[in-house]
């Protein structure tokens, strides 16, 4: 059963405060013209979200996480002049069910892109019905539409294509040896970090809808992702300082930018040198699950159009992104 929140409480606002340093409940009570029981439940709630809320005596509520909160003026202001027109529309929400549902109840604008960002999502979508997790404060959870004067078969290539602008991007920004595992995942050290969900709309001869959802373990705790059923891992986790979300977000929105107007330009073959300079496939023992049938070979990089090959028993065979799943062998 679910905890009746007061709706006087904003908590970007409360938040803010709790970062200034310990707070006591009659001075929050005060600031927000609520009660202490109604604070208590809002410290509650948040609680449960994942955050790391400490009761000290005499003290009050410490927030334990040191992370910026984001913040839309921050991140217009750090993206380059240049590139500032091309975001057309910028929505920021402390919880959300998915940016991606956000963003695919809209059109695509006529030009730039529209962005939608959270610092919590309740069902954040993932590749073939997973979910993403991502508790307040932890990460990065964006989702953005653009439009594209491409046919939808032009287009096959571009999960791998945004994948590549999403990891040398992180690779850039953070010095870490951000890896692609195909076809949406981004590695570090061997474990996820980062990962993206393509959705297209239009006529198939185009022009074509975008709506691009990314997620990136920024400051994910091992607490906090105690329930991810997979190897992962977070850019803070391995052994770097804390990273301002606001400047890696507008970081990655500049660089999909650009790279959105060289694919609509040039196609895959832009990106496919780059791709297999990234591949943390390339040489491993994988594992195909395709439906309900298994199948072991050697990643063998991809092809012209972005399929995966493997190397079987049988012989060289590719498979595509909307069919499979791919895990190394352990075996």
């Amino acid at each position: 059963m679910g905890v009746c929140l007061p709706a006087a409480v904003d908590n970007f606002d409360l938040l803010k405060t709790l970062q200034n340093g310990p707070q006591t409940g009659v001075a929050l009570a005060e600031q927000f013209g609520i009660s202490r029981a109604a604070v208590w439940k809002r410290i509650e709630s948040l609680r449960h979200a994942g955050l790391q809320i400490n009761a000290l005596e005499k003290r009050g509520y410490e927030l334990k996480q040191n992370t910026a909160l984001l913040n839309k003026q921050c991140i217009w202001e750090a993206l380059p002049k240049e590139y500032q027109s091309q975001l057309t529309g910028l929505h920021l929400y402390f919880e959300t069910h998915s940016t991606q549902v956000l963003a695919l109840a809209v059109s695509a604008p006529v030009s730039g892109i529209e962005v939608w960002l959270a610092e919590m999502q309740t069902a954040g979508q993932g590749r073939r019905g997973k979910t993403w997790f991502s508790p307040p404060m932890s990460g990065i959870a964006c989702s953005l539409n653009r439009r594209f004067a491409l046919s939808f078969a032009a287009m096959s290539g571009f999960s791998l294509a945004c994948a590549v602008i999403l990891a040398e991007s992180l690779k850039r920004q953070t010095e870490h040896n951000i890896q692609v595992k195909w076809p949406n995942d981004l590695w570090l050290n061997g474990r996820k970090c980062a990962g993206l969900l393509i959705q297209l709309r239009g006529e198939a001869q185009g022009p074509c809808e975008l709506t691009l959802g990314f997620g990136v373990n920024v400051n994910l705790s091992v607490d906090q992702g105690s329930c991810i059923d997979q190897p992962w891992t977070s850019l803070t986790e391995s052994g770097s300082p804390g990273w301002n979300r606001n400047e890696l977000i507008a970081g990655l929105l500049n660089d999909l930018i650009i790279g959105f107007e060289l694919y609509e330009t040039n196609g895959f073959a832009a990106f496919i040198h780059r791709y297999r300079a990234l591949d943390g496939l390339q040489g491993q023992n994988i594992v195909i699950h395709d439906g309900n049938h298994r199948l072991n070979g050697v990643a063998c990089g991809i092809d012209a159009s972005g399929a995966l090959l493997v190397e079987t028993q049988d012989g060289m065979r590719c498979f595509h992104s909307g069919e499979v799943s791919v895990k190394i062998s352990h075996d």
